[in-house]
């Protein structure tokens, strides 16, 4: 592998992970955080940056699909975590970037209905999810060069033109609110989803590669993808953090960032600002539509029957589901969140250690633990607070380390991971 499909790689890998989230989400975090700016971005780089990367390594050493990283649970939960995965994956955050692109990209330009919006924008995602072969060299090449450079003149502008004057930081836990709300970047699921798009798409263009070799490329893809990642959200973290005293604290995600926009690019903010989330976000939805409609390929045999018409449903539910505000999706997928992500993590950790550590046995015990902790958060955020329930045992395990920051199934899940592997050393 060559130094040019190195960077095609990572533009690819950079570009399909940062989408419509990744883009609202970093700059109200600094709004808020204020002088505390540098703790939320390592919380949420730990859940939108470290993660996924650990998603990219593990498959560089899979190099199959999704299915494998559950399989070692059994087939059957494996099915099912990949059935939810990609229907959470075109539901909330494929949608998400239409309704982002409509807010920020058109409607202050034209006055027309998000509606119109979505019908051309999914359009145009289906006719790059079929064009399967051309995907990584597309967005490679000529989609990631223009999202940089935008977000480039951004943060430079306010970087080198505000003073370094921060509010008082309105977060109780700066650290647990970013990684919290580096679950709403869908990065974790972005990982496991379209890591198995760029295997697919890097076996197209070297079928005659080597495990070795391609398990080289897409490590050093994800590692440098990872640190694209991470200076992007730090940098948007931190304007953010330099306009805490500029503007309405009731301010929206969308407003904040195109806000930001005005002040740093003047006049031709809406044009840069415009390009840079109908890029951003039409990445992100090609890789969500083409990994879905793969891995249903798979599971009919290699059909591109299967492919297409996959592919035409995702884009479908885009148009419809893309015409509510975003943040109205944004609140919606909290509870799905709350519940998917802890398993997509701990399936991440354990595919990317040594086999020794994690055999069949302690992918059972730690998935299933992970499970057992992850419901009470679901139910209480699905259905708000009931006398009776679930919701009591959310409040019997309210004891629990870490709980008051809602990643209660953390302990439960290293618990689980020392005790399984402790049993399988006795056993053998």
């Amino acid at each position: 592998m060559n130094k040019k499909t190195l960077t095609i790689t990572t533009f690819a890998l950079f570009s399909l992970f940062f989408g419509a989230g990744n883009l609202i989400l970093p700059p109200l975090l600094g709004f808020k955080s204020g002088d505390a700016w540098w703790l939320v971005t390592l919380g949420f780089c730990l859940s939108a940056v470290l993660i996924p990367l650990l998603g990219i390594l593990a498959h560089a050493r899979l190099q199959g699909t999704l299915f494998d990283f559950a399989k070692k649970v059994s087939p059957t939960f494996s099915i099912i975590y990949c059935y939810i995965i990609y229907a959470i994956a075109v539901a909330l955050p494929s949608p998400r970037t239409a309704s982002v692109t409509h807010e920020m990209a058109i409607q202050p330009i034209w006055d027309s209905s998000s509606l119109l919006t979505s019908l051309i924008y999914f359009a145009l995602v289906f006719l790059f999810a079929i064009n399967r072969s051309r995907v990584l060299d597309v967005v490679g090449k000529l989609l990631t060069p223009g999202i940089l450079i935008i977000l480039l003149l951004i943060v430079l502008t306010a970087t080198f033109t505000l003073d370094f004057d921060f509010s008082a930081s309105t977060m109780p836990n700066p650290f647990s609110a970013g990684i919290l709300e580096g679950y709403q970047t869908f990065d974790a699921i972005g990982a496991v989803v379209v890591g198995a798009v760029i295997i697919i798409s890097v076996n197209i263009k070297d079928k005659a590669a080597s495990y070795e070799a391609k398990k080289s490329l897409i490590r050093k893809a994800g590692f440098l993808a990872g640190l694209g990642l991470l200076l992007v959200y730090a940098g948007l973290i931190l304007t953010g953090a330099l306009f805490s005293d500029v503007f309405d604290a009731d301010i929206s995600r969308t407003a904040l960032l195109s806000s930001i926009s005005t002040e740093t690019l003047g006049s031709t903010a809406t044009l840069f600002l415009s390009l840079l989330v109908s890029l951003a976000c039409f990445t992100t939805a090609v890789g969500i539509v083409t990994g879905t409609s793969d891995f249903i390929r798979g599971r009919f045999n290699d059909s591109s029957l299967a492919y297409r018409i996959t592919a035409l449903v995702g884009c479908v539910l885009g148009v419809l589901i893309g015409q509510f505000n975003v943040g109205y999706i944004i609140v919606v997928a909290i509870p799905a969140l709350m519940f998917i992500y802890p398993i997509t993590i701990v399936l991440i950790l354990l595919n990317v250690l040594p086999e020794k550590w994690a055999s069949q046995t302690v992918f059972r015990w730690v998935v299933v633990t992970t499970v057992v902790f992850s419901i009470p958060e679901f139910l209480f955020y699905a259905f708000g607070p009931m006398d009776i329930g679930f919701n009591s045992v959310r409040n019997i395990l309210w004891w629990m380390p870490l709980n008051e920051h809602h990643l209660g199934w953390v302990l439960p899940a290293l618990v689980a991971f020392v005790v399984g592997n402790t049993v399988k050393k006795r056993v053998e």
